[in-house]
């Protein structure tokens, strides 16, 4: 019979890891610009897709990445989750300049936010580039440095998570353990994604939208549900 006690307070800083990873995805979803369809049609500021899509995605992206350098590096904790940051922040970057290049280029409207008068950054005047029955358009500079945040607290979190699901003794073969933590950080990273979403509610241009200020909410939550994650994953593969 396993020592759950025993086996969760062995790897009590695993656990801690794991919670904190998720609650960082939870987090950043909160400061990344998501438009959804409103955004695809230019009517809204931020990506033309879903809070979860691109939650996982830095997530994911931080995950692949720390995963590289674990295998060349695999007892640099800092170096790590700093390259799933990194990794998290290049992946959001890109999506948002291609996103901006279809705005500007394609659509032919420029960037602007609908919640500020004033972009907070550069301080160049919002509502007058607002077109009539929109709620902005494009990523304006205040969402972009946001978005890069976020995609940088995503991509630690997922290093995190997988940093730590690696380093639960097991009797597992590298690769099953490899496909097992890999199976268990989606699964974080998606549930994750999942709470904020419905926290936001809809669209979201950033840490300047009112709705930001909502995030401590999803972070309890995130907290919770992590944490019964981790313990379930720790078991999982520090039993066998």
């Amino acid at each position: 019979m396993i020592d759950i006690v025993g086996l969760l307070a062995a790897n009590w800083l695993y656990v801690l890891f794991i919670t904190l990873g998720g609650v960082l995805v939870s987090v950043s979803v909160h400061f990344v610009p998501v438009g959804g369809a409103p955004a695809a049609m230019a009517q809204a500021c931020g990506i033309g897709t879903g809070t979860v899509q691109l939650a996982a995605g830095a997530g994911l992206t931080g995950l692949v990445v720390a995963g590289s350098m674990m295998a060349v590096i695999p007892d640099n904790l800092p170096l790590i989750v700093a390259s799933g940051a990194v990794g998290g922040m290049i992946m959001m970057s890109v999506t948002m300049i291609v996103g901006n290049w279809v705005y500007f280029y394609g659509v032919g409207c420029p960037a602007a936010s609908a919640k500020v008068k004033y972009d907070p950054i550069t301080k160049d005047r919002q509502d007058l580039y607002i077109s009539q029955g929109t709620e902005g358009h494009a990523i304006p500079t205040v969402s972009f440095v946001s978005g890069v945040i976020g995609a940088a607290l995503g991509g630690l979190g997922g290093a995190l998570v997988y940093y730590a699901l690696l380093k639960v003794p097991t009797t597992l073969t590298p690769t099953n353990l490899v496909g097992l933590a890999a199976m268990y950080a989606v699964g974080i990273f998606f549930v994750n994604a999942v709470i904020p979403s419905y926290n936001i509610g809809g669209t979201i241009e950033g840490f300047h939208d009112p709705k930001f200020k909502k995030w401590p909410r999803a972070a309890i939550t995130s907290l919770v549900v992590t944490l019964l994650c981790a313990v379930f994953a720790i078991i999982s593969i520090g039993g066998v």
